[in-house]
């Protein structure tokens, strides 16, 4: 059983280099038809005893948001919303990716309640065609008349505050939703989709042309959206979560959350746990 488990992981860790150990387990074990496999403590020593964790490596930054401009600004619709079903709100943000032939950019619109990618494109410059060509393509995965029912929420760059592209939202009565500062938590779920295919995927791979990265991403996406599972929505992944409504459980606690739990075992009589802080 070893050496299959073994096999699969080198299989899936060529193709998906920054994936987590326990998203790894979950998804060979899913794959394999065997939920209890082996235990995911063996199998990160497995990992690890033949060199395949995950490797971190720092990066240029390049700036995407450019909010100096004389474009209308909109307040922050969904501040304290927590969405309960898909196509409620979704969050659109722009990251980079460098190749041989220079820097390009992917824009991306994110559904808030399953964290499902469902419009993106790439380009190689930061014009708003981009960003729109993404916009049209989540718009293209939902009856139009139903559009008047979504919130939009950006950052306060040009491109998501220019005429063409607010005109598109307004046209179809989409709700027009921005961020009020530069914190990345008023724009959490785009910040952490961008995050994870960079950390996971984007940043572990060399690319000589634009048209080779637009091929891997129409292979990633695909990836994250079917077969990744996310702990903001259960170890589910995006395309199960986009069938459901109603609350989502996630598999994380946060900070405050995390100390509180230690207060409380404490007072029972018992030592602090260790608790897995990765999100996504």
């Amino acid at each position: 059983m070893e050496c299959v488990v073994l096999d699969a992981a080198r299989r899936y860790r060529k193709d998906n280099p920054g994936l987590g150990c326990a998203k790894l387990h979950r998804i060979i074990s899913a794959s394999m038809g065997a939920p209890d496999m082996m235990g995911r403590d063996s199998f990160v020593e497995l990992l690890r005893e033949n060199d395949l964790m995950v490797r971190l490596k720092r990066r240029r930054r390049y700036r995407t948001t450019n909010s100096e401009h004389n474009y209308r600004k909109y307040p922050n619709l969904i501040a304290g919303v927590v969405p309960n079903r898909p196509n409620q709100i979704w969050v659109a943000d722009i990251t980079y990716v460098e190749t041989d032939e220079g820097v390009c950019y992917l824009s991306l619109v994110t559904d808030a309640y399953s964290h499902k990618i469902v419009g993106w494109a790439l380009g190689p410059t930061l014009e708003t065609r981009y960003p729109l060509k993404a916009l049209l393509m989540a718009l293209g995965t939902i009856p139009l008349e139903h559009a008047h029912a979504l919130i939009h929420h950006s950052d306060r760059g040009s491109q998501y505050c220019s005429h063409e592209y607010v005109g598109v939202l307004k046209k179809l009565n989409i709700g027009i939703s921005m961020t009020q500062s530069g914190d990345p938590l008023e724009n959490a779920v785009a910040e952490r989709a961008n995050g994870i295919l960079k950390t996971e995927w984007l940043y572990k791979m060399k690319f000589a042309t634009r048209k080779e990265c637009q091929a891997e991403l129409e292979r990633i996406i695909p990836f994250y959206n079917g077969e990744r599972p996310h702990m903001s929505i259960g170890m589910q992944t995006p395309n199960e979560a986009h069938g459901q409504e109603g609350p989502q459980k996630r598999c994380w606690k946060t900070p405050r959350e995390r100390r509180e739990a230690g207060k409380k075992i404490s007072l029972d009589g018992e030592g602090p746990v260790g608790s897995d802080n990765q999100v996504g």
